[in-house]
């Protein structure tokens, strides 16, 4: 058998963020061990006419375990507990004036209310009440001791416990309970994130749905009617394309069925013919006349529709970007043929007045990510960014012969 090698035991507020915080249990336990443990030896030893050994012992013990308290508090709750129970009990058999306390001195009560405030910060509601219980159960027995008929201090030692045990318990619960909402909003911010992309790619799958679904549907019909438009066909040609009609319509139906996975309640005008580069200019002159001072340069060259539909999202979402962060601004429209590619660029200025918040509030956070997503399918290229003067860019190049959107 493998035996679980334990891990060793963190300090208290070991995982703040400031180091300071993380510093601060060992500097308390420190001043208190280094105050305490002569202060209690003579309050001992003077003002109770205990023997100087003894005293010297019991100060150790009920003093020393605040050090090990940063990082095993119950252990250290062992330890000081039974010291002060044994220097209560050692108390019994010297004869000290009345107007001192008992069973604890004033010492003894300043370092077991910081053990319990230790002990709240790393122990369990379960563990703190047996703690206090114990505490409470011990004061109630040494209380029928007492030497001169009262034990003023046991009363007062049960009451401070019991507000360190509960106010360190409190302070432990809000700080796990910070913990978990931190983690939990890690967690739904990285999930949005994957939602949103898997949102925009079943977006993008419809949309190249009804890129290809044309094209196998002419590819369809020009089978079926090759017969009929081309005469003087062979029989095996025209099996041939009897052939290429089943499979395209195989395939299409294939497609279709496949595509209903992705579609919801939510998707609609699916069949409606998409958008290329003859529609933007559309949508440039849709935006001005919401206001918008845009400038366009057209290309009217011919490209795949696939490529055309994504420059067109582009130019789509960098505008939208636009009206929602820089209302105003003066902006440049740019699609251009460079060879083998595609390049669209839209460039914002800063606006003229900066607004005091966004004109949608419920932004889902698609545009940047449709645009990388399209761009990357289409191997690509994307640059996105501020520029010195306050505006945006947005510049993507689309290969026009390359492999596209497989």
């Amino acid at each position: 058998m493998t035996s679980v090698e334990e891990r060793p035991p963190r300090a208290l507020l070991a995982g703040a963020s400031r180091r300071w915080v993380r510093l601060l249990p060992w500097g308390v336990a420190f001043v208190l061990c280094v105050s305490l443990l002569p202060t209690t030896i003579m309050v001992l030893s003077t003002d109770y006419g205990l023997n100087g050994g003894i005293a010297s012992a019991l100060a150790v013990a009920q003093t020393a375990p605040l050090l090990l308290a940063v990082v095993r508090p119950l252990h250290a709750w062992y330890v000081i507990f039974a010291a002060d129970v044994a220097g209560a009990l050692a108390l019994l058999t010297v004869d000290f004036a009345a107007r001192h306390v008992w069973p604890y001195p004033p010492t003894v009560i300043v370092g077991y209310v910081a053990l319990c405030l230790a002990l709240g910060l790393r122990e369990p509601r379960r563990t703190l009440l047996l703690v206090w219980l114990a505490t409470a159960g011990t004061n109630i027995v040494l209380a029928f001791f007492a030497p001169h008929g009262t034990s003023g201090a046991s009363p007062l030692l049960t009451i401070l416990s019991g507000v360190a045990l509960v106010l360190g318990g409190a302070l432990r619960e809000r700080y796990e309970a910070q913990r978990r909402l931190a983690e939990q909003e890690t967690i739904s911010e990285a999930e949005r994130g994957r939602r949103t992309l898997l949102e925009e790619r079943a977006r993008i799958a419809r949309e190249l749905h009804d890129v290809v679904a044309h094209h196998m549907s002419v590819i369809t019909v020009q089978a079926d009617t090759a017969a009929y438009r081309l005469e003087g066909l062979p029989p095996h040609v025209q099996e041939e394309f009897t052939s290429i009609a089943a499979t395209a319509r195989e395939s299409l139906g294939e497609m279709r069925r496949l595509l209903g996975v992705l579609r919801n309640e939510e998707a609609h005008g699916e069949l409606a013919p998409q958008p290329g580069l003859t529609r933007i200019g559309q949508l440039v002159e849709a935006t001005v006349r919401a206001g918008m001072p845009v400038e366009f340069t057209p290309c009217d060259a011919e490209v795949p529709e696939a490529v055309g539909l994504s420059a067109y999202r582009i130019v789509q979402e960098s505008l939208a970007n636009v009206v929602r962060h820089a209302p105003g601004a003066a902006t440049r429209v740019s699609v251009s043929q460079d060879g083998e590619r595609l390049t669209v660029l839209v460039v914002n200025g800063p606006p003229p007045e900066p607004p005091a918040a966004p004109l949608e509030e419920g932004d889902t956070g698609h545009g940047l990510v449709g645009m990388r997503e399209r761009v990357r399918l289409a191997d690509g290229t994307l640059d996105v960014g501020p520029l010195p003067d306050g505006g945006f860019r947005v510049a993507a190049q689309l290969p026009l012969n390359g492999r596209t959107f497989t």
